[in-house]
């Protein structure tokens, strides 16, 4: 069990750190000091697809882990 609560642990913080980053980008394209072009790419648009759909996938795996812990 205790190596449960330290694989949801691990999961929280990767999640917490993802999320500042993508939230850090956010905020420098509405201050207009990234350029919104550089993601209209389709690859560029499809790896943040992706990455948007694996935070999802763990944040969604963490959350039964927590559940399972009770």
């Amino acid at each position: 069990m205790r190596k449960l609560v330290r694989l949801s642990l691990a999961i929280g913080g990767f999640l917490i750190v993802t999320s500042l980053i993508l939230t850090g980008t956010i905020f420098l394209i509405l201050l207009n000091i990234i350029d919104v072009s550089v993601f209209a790419d389709p690859v560029t648009t499809s790896v943040l697809t992706l990455i948007f759909l694996a935070i999802g996938v763990l944040d969604f795996i963490a959350g039964i882990i927590l559940l399972l812990k009770r």
